[in-house]
């Protein structure tokens, strides 16, 4: 099925329930924040009563009391510090435990359906965002609503002062402002351009061998360097104008706090005010502006977070969560294709149309035709990672849309062209990484004839093997392929292309394979182009064009093709 498009102003997205979720965590962080807030209040009235009252009376009594008081205030305030730190920590590490997973599988839907577009930045985007949740940079969200309460304690030293203190934060506020236009579009512009790099890089070094062997390596680094130095060249720019307005905002604040005092002492000059008045404004004040100077420092990365928020809904919305479904019997493997009309992700020209065939349980298929008909089509159309746009396939009776694919994953054997081997032993590829059950993943080594092989590996089945089956040659790979696909005794089989780079004994176990297939009654589709496989089959499907040439009985498909003088399949005239 086509994935679902959403609003991006969606108010009920997946991120904001997950911040809901703490959302009593943030109400801590928002208590602490106020008794910190409040108990900054300490060093303004600290100075006050010890330049008006201490200095004045000449108290030494009174200056070590109050300066008691104050040491244990500024305890409980390195405690509180420290306790917001700590949840604000929590809160990160809670939004990567519960997204991580939905993220993950977010991931691979998209890959399915924009295979081009592949990629682990959304991981990066949870990351970018957990790393600022806990940053000091969030604090500046807590402390900034105090703004009011500081410039209105120093209204009521002076409305000079007050309004001093309004023009500041106006100020550094309207630098804030300016630097979010300056750097937002360069951020997302650097973003993109270094994404587009990444991705040309990865999918160039898992072509590595194909790069060196045809010399394309040096033009693939050059189209990756400019693409890389253009993403630099963007971030450079937004870094620039990020330091350029934060040490702007920087100077601003200190020549606001500095300029504070001469205008305390005037207003103490003109007996307007007190000296403990004149330093207790010039405290305050800074501590008014010490938020919004940590909002333009920490612009930057509250840019990057908002961007990657933004990513990130986008990306749930377009692929939300899958209801849970209620689980269908295992299959028997009765496979009904009815006006099956296939549309590739991101196409306009659909793939396949009108296909319509149909299997019992343990009947075998050979789909053979020529390149370009869409035979790689139907077999992504039939495991249900392809949507169709018409028609519709049913396993056992059930359409096959109306399948959990993880749970239809355990019923269907699926052996791809490019046999794709992940990190891992051997046997946790042929167990597909569920809980390695040995007895299983030795029988399905034997039925794919590939035991003794493995045997002769340096850990045998826990030989450890990298992306792509690592040094094992591309039969090898492909037989332990077969053994996956077979693993558990799935009651549908579909192998694509499997004996393409077998010898004589990898495909006499290919056969064997299919015979014993037979026997159980599981249901096979293989394609192919090699005409020896035909003899092992009970039916033929000729696609031509995406649409159903020929379709029955194998001795029946083989005399029509005959009567039309049309040789048995090559690789040359159904090759893929």
């Amino acid at each position: 099925m086509q994935p679902k498009q959403k609003a991006d102003s969606n108010p009920h997205s997946e991120l904001k329930e997950l911040l809901l979720l703490s959302r009593r965590s943030f109400i801590y962080v928002g208590v602490f924040s106020f008794f910190i807030n409040l108990l900054f209040l300490t060093p303004s009235i600290y100075m006050l009563q010890v330049y008006d009252r201490v200095v004045g009376g000449r108290s030494e009594s009174t200056l070590l009391m109050l300066t008691l008081i104050v040491a244990v205030i500024f305890a409980v305030m390195a405690f509180l510090e420290f306790a917001r730190s700590r949840i604000l920590a929590r809160i990160s590490t809670r939004m990567d435990v519960e997204m991580q997973g939905r993220i993950v599988d977010v991931m691979f839907r998209n890959a399915l359906q924009n295979p081009r577009q592949a990629s682990i930045e959304p991981l990066n985007d949870l990351n970018t965002i957990r790393n600022f949740v806990s940053s000091n940079g969030a604090f500046a969200f807590f402390d900034a609503p105090w703004f009011p309460v500081y410039i209105g304690v120093m209204f009521m030293f002076h409305s000079w002062y007050g309004w001093f203190g309004v023009a500041s934060g106006i100020l550094i506020t309207g630098l804030a402002i300016w630097m979010d236009q300056a750097t937002s579009p360069l951020i997302k512009a650097s973003h993109g351009k270094g994404v587009q790099s990444r991705l040309l890089l990865e999918r160039s070094l898992r072509n590595a061998e194909v790069a060196a062997a045809l010399g394309v390596q040096k033009g693939i680094f050059q189209r990756w360097q400019g693409m890389h130095a253009e993403s630099l060249q963007w971030q450079a720019e937004a870094s620039d104008r990020a330091g350029a307005l934060s040490n702007m905002s920087k100077s601003v604040r200190m020549f606001t706090q500095s300029l504070i005092l001469g205008v305390g002492a005037y207003l103490v000059i003109n007996m307007e005010m007190s000296g403990g008045m004149m330093i207790a404004g010039s405290i305050l004040l800074g501590r008014a502006l010490a938020p919004l100077d940590l909002l333009v420092n920490g612009w930057k990365g509250f840019t990057s977070a908002k961007q990657s928020w933004d990513r990130l809904n986008k990306l749930l919305e377009t692929f939300p969560k899958q209801a849970p479904r209620m689980a269908l019997p295992a299959p028997k493997g009765k496979l009904d294709v009815s006006h099956l009309t296939v549309l590739p992700p991101g196409s306009q020209t659909p793939v396949l149309r009108g296909i319509t065939f149909a299997l019992k349980p343990g009947e075998s298929l050979a789909i053979i035709g020529p390149s370009g008909s869409g035979k790689s089509s139907l077999v992504r159309s039939l495991l249900g990672l392809w949507p169709q746009v018409n028609g519709e396939v049913r396993l056992d009776g059930a359409d096959i849309r109306h399948w959990d694919l993880s749970q239809l994953s355990k019923h269907i054997g699926y052996l791809p062209q490019d046999v794709e081997l992940f990190d891992g032993t051997i046997a946790d590829n042929i167990a597909r990484f569920n809980e390695v059950d040995a007895g299983k993943v030795l029988e399905a080594a034997q039925i794919a004839g590939v035991h003794e092989m493995i045997l002769q590996m340096p850990n045998a089945y826990d030989t450890v093997i990298g992306p792509s089956g690592g040094a094992l040659s591309g039969g090898q790979r492909q037989r332990i392929g077969l053994a996956r696909a077979v693993y558990e005794n799935p009651q549908l089989i579909i192998l694509d292309e499997p004996n393409s780079n077998l010898d004589e004994v990898g495909e006499a176990a290919l056969f064997r394979a299919l015979e014993q297939a037979k026997e159980r009654g599981t249901t096979v589709l293989t394609i192919s182009h090699r005409p020896s496989i035909l003899s092992k089959v009970d039916k033929i499907l000729v696609l031509v064009n995406g649409t159903v040439a020929m379709f029955g009985d194998r001795q029946q498909v083989l005399a029509k093709m005959a009567s039309k003088t049309t040789q048995l399949p090559t690789r040359e005239a159904t090759g893929k």
